[in-house]
């Protein structure tokens, strides 16, 4: 497969403007040379329209730009604040909060194919007008559908439409979406339907990114879009073997002025597909690897590397967690589940701690006492439950099962996900939840029933089917994303909600959350978010075990080495080569 490759050099400008700037470390960055990834997979996808996996984060944020977006940071509060990035800064809504105003910053543009051009309002707009395209439509549509003036209605036509490359090109240049307006080349404005702050969030999104006018010629992510790939980002597309390796060049039409994210400091970026973990882990401590793409870093490794004072391994809490849902539906042990009291008394009974060194110690996970994980606006240090140390009081659950009517305790139905550690997590919440007078009897399912078959099926939760259930979820973006997990979990409108396994629902929750997603101080929406998780704790529909984090790790030769939270990884547009 061919590409266009770019020839022009990065400028003088550009490198004086790189060897300016000083590192989180305090040390003179270098410029050139090639950063090697190394992953089990390739990059999956090249438009941001079809649905990828999160790594395919690190790609786009080397190719793409977005109004939103984050800053590569240690600092953990600093890792999820919004940042202006193609925006040249981040609006405050208007018209209470349901009008958003973006200036488009001068100097961003794309690396057409005749030669450098200004990113524009129009091409924003088209981007959105993508997400609905008939032949491979985006899943997070539906975050924008009911949220954009006109949006619901553009799609509804969108969806008519025959999906080829000239009938959906046509319907976006005769078309327009109401609640996006470009009034100038450098302006767009939002209109929302009603109040929502976490727009901002929203518009990190990858699948928000603007599109040039020539995509329109060919089918998304197709072989004809990847081989004319247009890049707004400080890389483009050089070379692509599939299944093997994609090496990223600098975009000469990139402006180092025009970007207050990425620095761009490597010449080129190489992913090398098909390394297996093992192999990943010796190239990078032997020097022929750089960082990972795909690779988690397995547990017994971390704890060698800990041990051998290896200061190239770092955390990012990027809002996953890990909760035992608990079945209130069901008429099993004569309905006893629905009482407050008894799913307090699981709540006291977990030992938390033992699950943190199941999945490897506290680089990979904290205890978690509510619905927000770390990485997530709304998450704070609260103990509705407290246990000495996490590790569960079975006394205090006892005594609150027999305060419900239960004293020689319950017996419970726990299916759980037979693959991975699903049957090691299984086993440590048995063993606690026994010392503290819950039976539970484990029942293996394999990976591929126990989402779609057995706990998104909301008759097995009626028919009690189950009782517990080990359960995680990570939310489709980070920093402003409680609504992500709020929203599709713990509330319930009369119409079930696929991963709402019980229809949980708390009607002073609610109201307290729509306060936070209208209010334009984002200070205000954390600490609304906070007492959401704390009314929604006080009657757990759930029992919260921990925070996730992923380790990261990376060779010897990369410095500046930063975690960037949307991607999931360092950034690679941000660190340099120690040659």
């Amino acid at each position: 497969m061919k590409f266009r490759k770019s020839t022009m050099v990065a400028s003088g400008g550009l490198i004086l403007a790189l060897l300016s700037s000083v590192s989180a470390y305090g040390q003179e960055p270098q410029t050139g040379g090639t950063l090697r990834i190394l992953g089990t997979a390739e990059v999956d996808r090249f438009d941001t329209v079809p649905p990828a996996t999160a790594d395919t984060g690190s790609f786009f944020r080397a190719t793409t730009r977005q109004l939103i977006n984050f800053a590569a940071s240690e600092d953990p509060a600093e890792q999820i604040a919004p940042q202006a990035d193609l925006a040249a800064s981040v609006p405050t809504a208007t018209d209470d909060g349901t009008t958003y105003t973006f200036t488009l910053r001068e100097g961003a543009n794309w690396d057409a194919p005749d030669g450098a051009r200004q990113i524009v309002a129009d091409d924003v707009e088209r981007g959105f007008m993508r997400l609905c395209n008939p032949y491979i439509p985006a899943p997070a549509v539906s975050y924008f559908e009911d949220l954009v003036v006109g949006f619901a209605d553009f799609c509804a036509g969108f969806a008519e439409v025959e999906p080829t490359v000239e009938a959906m090109k046509a319907y976006i240049e005769e078309s327009d979406i109401s609640g996006i307006e470009t009034p100038a080349d450098d302006t767009v404005v939002f209109h929302l339907n009603y109040a929502a702050n976490d727009f901002i969030y929203l518009l990190t999104l990858p699948v928000t990114t603007p599109a040039p006018v020539e995509v329109l010629d060919y089918l998304p992510d197709s072989p004809e879009y990847r081989e004319n790939y247009i890049s707004s980002g400080p890389y483009t597309i050089a070379s692509y073997i599939p299944d093997t390796s994609l090496t990223l060049s600098r975009n000469p039409a990139w402006d180092a002025e025009s970007d207050p994210l990425r620095n761009a400091y490597v010449d080129e970026i190489e992913v090398i597909a098909g390394v297996q973990p093992d192999a990943a882990m010796q190239q990078l401590q032997s020097g022929d690897g750089d960082m990972l793409y795909d690779i988690n870093v397995p547990p017994v490794t971390v704890q060698m590397l800990t041990m051998q004072g290896d200061e190239k391994i770092s955390t990012l809490a990027e809002g996953a967690s890990r909760m035992i849902w608990i079945n209130t539906v069901s008429d099993n042990n004569d309905g006893a589940l629905r009482d407050p009291l008894v799913r307090q008394a699981l709540n006291y009974a977990v030992d938390k701690a033992a699950v943190v060194q199941q999945v490897g110690g506290p680089e990979f996970a904290t205890p978690l006492n509510g619905i927000f994980p770390l990485g997530i606006l709304g998450h704070h240090d609260f103990e509705p439950y407290p246990t000495p140390d996490s590790q569960g009081d079975p006394e205090r659950a006892r005594a609150l099962l027999a305060e419900a009517g239960y004293p020689d305790g319950l017996s419970l139905k726990m299916p759980f996900r037979n693959a991975g550690n699903g049957a090691a997590e299984a086993q440590v919440l048995q063993a606690s939840l026994q010392e503290a007078g819950f039976e539970i009897e484990l029942i293996p399912t394999p990976a591929s029933d126990f989402y779609p078959r057995l706990i998104t099926n909301f008759d097995n939760a009626l028919n009690g089917v189950w009782d517990l259930v080990p359960s995680g979820w990570s939310p489709d973006w980070p920093g402003g994303a409680a609504r992500s997990i709020f929203q599709p979990q713990y509330t319930y409108d009369g119409t079930h909600g696929t991963f709402n396994f019980s229809d949980y629902n708390n009607e002073a929750a609610n109201e307290i959350a729509e306060r936070a997603l209208s209010t334009t101080d984002l200070g205000e929406a954390e600490l609304l978010w906070n007492e959401v998780d704390e009314v929604v704790m006080a009657d757990p529909p759930t029992v919260p075990l921990i925070s996730q984090t992923t380790v990261l790790y990376h060779g010897a030769r990369v410095e500046n080495f930063l975690p960037y939270a949307a991607g999931g990884n360092g950034d690679w547009t941000n660190v340099w080569l120690n040659r």
